[in-house]
């Protein structure tokens, strides 16, 4: 549903902008809510309430009396907020999920299927150049296309 790469800065009320794809692919599926949480390698998930309730399900099956489980969900869940974007797409993304992020101003947003991630733009740079080097290694061990 969601796809590419958009550049996008915060506003003076400290405001993103849900790039236009993704507002409308957002209201061609009928998507008014989103939650946006801690994400891994330093960037924030974003999901629909659909596919929130799909994650969360999952992650409901993971053992609470394991450590790992219990760091990870607590850190997950307590994060989460919802956020509905305003008629020009805008929302506001909460300073500790920012913080997080390590998200001063300049973002990347990309879509990645079933979720929308927010990066920081140097971080998604050092990332993006650090993992467009093993591709198609990666590509090689985990794809049988």
């Amino acid at each position: 549903m969601f796809y590419g790469e958009y550049k996008h800065g915060l506003d003076t009320k400290g405001r993103l902008i849900l790039p236009a794809r993704f507002r409308d692919a957002a209201k061609e599926n009928g998507v008014d809510k989103f939650f946006v949480t801690r994400g891994l390698d330093k960037c924030i998930f974003m999901f629909s309430e659909f596919e929130w309730r799909n994650v969360e399900q999952k992650f409901k099956t993971l053992s609470f009396t394991k450590e790992q489980a219990r760091t990870f969900n607590r850190m997950f869940f307590s994060g989460a907020v919802d956020v509905v974007p305003d008629k020009q797409g805008r929302f506001v993304v909460p300073q500790y999920l920012k913080d997080y992020a390590a998200i001063k101003n300049q973002t990347v947003i990309i879509g990645v299927s079933n979720r929308i991630e927010i990066w920081d733009e140097k971080i998604w740079a050092d990332f993006y150049a650090k993992s467009s080097q093993s591709f198609e290694q990666t590509a090689e061990s985990l794809l049988d296309l």
